[in-house]
């Protein structure tokens, strides 16, 4: 199936949604929405999953500001085979964003 971007639609009056719009343009994983990620109180969430590959959860990520950023965490996560990303400072600030790590 390949990797996941799943954004939640709901955060922040429909930034989420255009968060996904702008990912589904740049990068080369499946991007979703779903209803709510539960991360209200740092909107705008998105989990990046894969399949035998851990699962990232990240919140507050800005959609005007963290494309490249998130496009950069994408090349990190295709690249590792269980998912396990040890250095993620070329993600710039998203990497402060990070919610948790779920291992495969």
């Amino acid at each position: 199936m390949g990797d996941r971007i799943t954004v939640c639609a709901g955060c922040r009056e429909g930034a989420g949604r255009g968060l996904a719009a702008k990912l589904g343009e740049v990068v080369g994983a499946e991007v979703r929405l779903v209803g709510c990620l539960m991360a209200c109180g740092k909107p705008v969430a998105m989990a990046v999953s894969g399949d035998g590959k851990s699962t990232y959860l990240f919140a507050g990520v800005e959609p005007e500001a963290q494309v490249e950023e998130v496009a950069a965490f994408l090349g990190l996560y295709a690249s590792a085979p269980s998912g396990e990303i040890a250095d993620a400072r070329a993600c710039g600030r998203l990497r402060f964003c990070l919610v948790g790590c779920i291992p495969a």
